[in-house]
């Protein structure tokens, strides 16, 4: 097991949520010394809240001390893990609850390429090796150094016009327009420990690994955490208007395990210089790992937020970020020449050293646990708890 929280962590500031059986809710969480402690209070009843603070690192750790210790770090991770958890204890959630759950597509040339063969191959993984020859062997690395929106972009997109490859895919990664899309909804994504979903006919699909940043209503960006994008790529394939089926699924989202807060231990760019590791283990012993770097990302992190929110779009809960990956499996499972694609019990391992790593066993969507705790059942929690106080 790779390290779950980041190897600094004694420096780290560090932001969950817990699942608190005797309170039927989430308790807002930070870690100390090794020990999960319960900072819930009026003030912050939720993870938004603390993030809208002035100084959301100052914030925690004072109220680190006024905390409730709810167990050990160990303990608690041990029983997020779906399945074989003790319902009476806590368990480790998501730590993002009422932000928008948004990502950013098509920021790595690697996975741009990857975009345009699954379009070409209209979702059929047994058409993808050919036509990756085929495509590497038209474009090569043209697009690899370019600046997206620049005046060389909009001449390699004419070129490629010309020679009939032009895709949506190409127009987001190397056009003025970022993709920026709804992942999911506030309160459904899953954390540490819990399944993560499939759609049952879905055949050609795989993990994304990311970062993802965490950021306030006015667009300050005040932390990063790893996500979990899972890419339906035969859906996607057939239709760009399946992405809402390829990608927002029961489960099919997950965060954590926790939010490291920027302070000046830790800031946007080390997030720039971050490698974020990949393993696959199947129940059929099968082996995949992969890798991905943010300094390799063709928009800065700075910039897709940006593009997110602004003055022609406003997340007054905030919003998480995911950054896009430019890991894109190729390894044959099954089949030669088909590639990868998950099957039920796959166990992934997204990791970062700064950010700990997020594990999650997948399964198909419909057997996942059923996302049943949304934002009025969370308003009507909060209240019956005293932690929502009216508004001056």
């Amino acid at each position: 097991m790779v390290d779950f929280l980041p190897k600094d962590h004694h420096k780290a500031t560090l932001v969950g949520r817990a699942y608190l059986p005797g309170a039927k809710g989430p308790a807002v969480v930070t870690i100390a010394d090794g020990r999960v402690i319960d900072i819930t209070s009026s003030d912050a009843p939720t993870v938004r809240d603390v993030c809208e603070q002035a100084n959301p690192v100052n914030y925690v750790r004072f109220a680190k001390d006024g905390g409730v210790d709810i167990g050990d770090v160990e303990t608690i991770r041990t029983n997020s893990w779906e399945g074989e958890r003790d319902p009476l204890k806590p368990w480790f959630l998501a730590p993002a609850d009422l932000h928008a759950l948004k990502a950013s597509g098509v920021t790595f040339v690697a996975s741009l390429l990857e975009r345009v063969i699954e379009e070409q191959a209209r979702g059929a993984p047994e058409k993808a090796a050919s036509i990756r020859a085929d495509i590497d062997q038209l474009i090569g690395q043209d697009l690899s150094k370019l600046k997206p929106g620049s005046t060389e972009a909009e001449q390699v997109k004419e070129r490629l016009i010309k020679r009939g490859v032009w895709s949506q895919y190409l127009e987001v990664g190397i056009g003025p327009y970022a993709e920026i899309f709804t992942k999911a909804q506030p309160l459904s994504a899953v954390g540490a420990g819990a399944h993560i979903g499939i759609l049952p006919d879905s055949i050609w699909n795989n993990p994304e690994p990311e970062i993802a940043l965490v950021v306030a209503s006015s667009g300050r960006c005040i932390g990063a955490t790893l996500g979990n994008d899972v890419n339906l790529r035969d859906m996607e394939g057939r239709s760009a208007l399946l992405l809402g089926k390829a990608k927002d699924n029961n489960a099919s989202c997950a965060v954590g395990p926790f939010v490291r807060l920027f302070d000046a231990g830790y800031t946007m760019d080390d997030v720039r210089v971050s490698d974020i590791a990949l393993t696959v283990e199947g129940v059929d012993n099968f082996v995949l790992e992969g890798s991905s770097s943010i300094s390799q990302i063709s928009r800065d992190p700075e910039e897709l937020i940006a593009a997110t929110i602004s003055d022609n779009h406003q997340y007054p809960d905030g919003l998480l970020l995911m950054l896009g990956t430019m890991f894109a499996p190729i390894q044959d499972r099954d089949v030669e020449g088909e590639g990868f694609t998950h099957k039920a019990g796959d166990v992934v391992t997204i990791a970062n050293d700064r950010l700990g790593a997020l594990v999650n066993t997948v399964h198909h969507c419909s057997d996942c646990a059923p996302w049943a705790f949304g934002a009025a059942d969370l308003m009507r929690n909060l209240a019956g708890r005293g932690l929502l106080l009216p508004t001056a």
